[in-house]
């Protein structure tokens, strides 16, 4: 994931006069961005906290939070706020789905891939301090648990000889899957893990009106599929996506 952009002074405060308030509702408290700052960063929004209902309300809406270092003054250590970003051109992949390169399906003969039966352990290979990136804190991992045990966050597991080495967890709206972080621990593991998402997601019901979102585009997806959509068609789309039902497999029937 690419690192957030660092908080300008000309920016907006989420906690000046624009805030809004204390309130219950997390829109009242966020702060928008100019449209300038928009089209240099695809910052929407400053501030609110990651919560479950903040995730959902935010990924219906075409956003996701990411954490923005603040530079309050010299000398002192950089503060985070939360950022919600919508990037002028989305990373999707559609039907027919993902590019598999012959290499890709020899190393997956090696790998076992499931679906959400670890993923308390898939999130903490994705939230491991140690990865170069790694940006998932306690918050988000309190949210996500709380998604997961609601059915609207899912891992990917991949295994080999019974071990688990590499994976990736999402949320799923309908036909929607933003798919958030991934890791692996052996070559290929996460390459296989998003091979394994778009075999189940577009061999589901209404597969090619379904898709994978995976946030910012990059050379290395593009290799795998994944093309850009401007901003306006990812929003104008959203609602026909989050009608269709969940192309995951229901508790007990999780291998492929």
């Amino acid at each position: 994931m690419p690192r957030p952009p660092t908080w300008r002074e000309s920016w907006p405060s989420p906690m000046g006069s624009g805030a809004g308030g204390p309130s219950s509702r997390w829109e009242d408290r966020l702060v928008p961005v100019s449209p300038e700052v928009t089209a240099e960063t695809d910052v929407v929004l400053l501030g609110g906290a990651v919560t479950a209902a903040t995730l959902l309300s935010s990924y219906r809406q075409g956003l996701f939070p990411m954490g923005i270092d603040v530079e309050t003054g010299a000398g002192v250590p950089p503060e985070t706020v939360c950022g919600w970003f919508a990037p002028a051109q989305r990373a999707v992949l559609r039907y027919p789905g993902m590019h598999v390169s012959r290499s890709l399906r020899r190393s997956m003969r090696d790998f076992q891939v499931t679906f959400d039966r670890d993923f308390g352990a898939v999130l903490a290979g994705c939230a491991d301090p140690r990865r170069a990136g790694s940006w998932i804190t306690a918050e988000y991992e309190a949210a996500y648990r709380e998604l997961a045990a609601a059915g609207c966050a899912h891992s990917v597991e991949v295994w080999r000889e019974g071990r688990l080495v590499g994976g990736l967890i999402g949320i799923e709206l309908g036909g929607l899957f933003c798919a958030d972080s991934k890791f692996r621990t052996v070559t290929d593991a996460s390459k296989a893990a998003v091979a394994g998402l778009s075999q189940l997601v577009f061999s589901a019901p209404a597969a090619e009106r379904r898709m994978i979102d995976a946030q910012w585009l990059t050379g290395h997806l593009a290799s795998l599929g994944f093309t850009g959509l401007d901003r306006a068609d990812y929003e104008a789309g959203l609602s026909d996506l989050v009608a269709l039902p969940s192309a995951f497999p229901a508790p007990g029937s999780r291998t492929r």
